[in-house]
């Protein structure tokens, strides 16, 4: 895919590029972006040089990931970065962000990530768009529950970051949750109940 840019009410998404190195460098020092998200520690100029010129327009080239840069309309200033990722389940998207500590507080990246979540969804054709964190970043499940992330979970093991596994939160976006039309009809599930109001739990016969 051609890389695109979005606006919101406050906000630029445009791609990555090289112009973006140093800022990405200076950002990604936060000893908590170290620490919550998958960027190597210690993240060194070279890091964020590879993630600005290659990888970021490799994910356009290939439609495996679409990476923005989150800058203010006006004066361009760097506040954050946005990641949606293609899953291997068809329809399937994930997204992930960071902010600039000096930024933080402000609704930036909430804002960014309902304007991309309507994008995904009616230019990518995602009906489900996920969130995972890792248990205990507070901040990133604040942000995703005020964008109406439901959640949906815990997952064991479910992130693995600078090679240890961690347990995770999950939750998901719906376009319905946006009162948008998704590409497949979807039919939420109700719980069928138990045959002769049985419990919950199966027990095992003595």
């Amino acid at each position: 895919m051609e890389p695109i840019t979005l606006t919101t009410e406050r906000l630029v998404l445009r791609p990555f590029g090289p112009q973006d190195t140093h800022r990405v460098h200076a950002a990604c020092q936060d000893p908590d972006i170290q620490r919550w998200t998958v960027i190597p520690s210690p993240y060194r100029l070279t890091d964020a040089e590879l993630f600005t010129t290659t990888l970021a327009p490799a994910g356009w080239q290939d439609d495996s990931a679409y990476g923005f840069a989150l800058t203010l309309r006006g004066n361009g200033a760097l506040v954050g970065a946005l990641g949606i990722d293609r899953r291997s389940r068809p329809g399937t998207y994930e997204v992930g962000y960071w902010s600039t500590k000096e930024h933080r507080g402000n609704g930036y990246v909430i804002e960014a990530v309902l304007g991309s979540a309507r994008w995904a969804f009616l230019s990518l054709g995602a009906d489900r768009l996920e969130w995972r964190a890792e248990i205990g970043n507070l901040a990133s499940r604040a942000v995703a529950l005020r964008a109406g992330f439901r959640l949906e979970g815990e997952q064991r093991s479910g992130l693995l970051n600078k090679g240890v596994r961690r347990d995770a939160w999950t939750a998901a976006l719906l376009p319905s949750d946006l009162g948008l039309a998704g590409t497949h009809p979807y039919v939420p599930g109700r719980h069928a109940p138990r045959p002769n109001g049985a419990p919950d739990s199966v027990r095992r016969p003595a």
